[in-house]
């Protein structure tokens, strides 16, 4: 199994500046020049890569049911699906089909999309 684990910055320091609108370009670039990035809006997969691609679903699931404020008991009871099952869905070691997406996602209030 991976672990996972995080890089951190060596002697990093965050800035915070006020200035003109029409200058941000220009500050930007010139901060970019001495290796600072601009981390005020990057996609998050790049703020957060430790994220695997087949663990996405499992997240979204685990997501939606605590949104809710259920168990794992109660979605199975609703959505007649296994616990032990969603379980391992939650945990990646078992794929969501496209039917058992839409039984979850008419138990959670949400799209099936966002477990596929």
């Amino acid at each position: 199994m991976r672990a996972l684990t995080k890089k951190h910055l060596v002697n990093a320091v965050e800035l915070c500046f006020t200035g003109p609108a029409e200058k941000k370009a220009e500050a930007l670039s010139i901060m970019e020049t001495l290796g600072f990035v601009d981390t005020s809006s990057i996609p998050w997969r790049e703020a957060f890569p430790e994220v695997d691609d087949a663990a996405l679903p499992g997240i979204s699931l685990r997501a939606a049911r605590r949104r809710e404020g259920i168990s794992q008991e109660r979605l199975s009871e609703i959505s007649e699906i296994p616990q032990r099952h969603i379980s391992e869905m939650e945990n990646g070691k078992r794929p969501i089909g496209k039917e058992t997406a839409k039984r979850l996602a008419k138990a959670l209030n949400t799209s099936y999309k966002v477990f596929l």
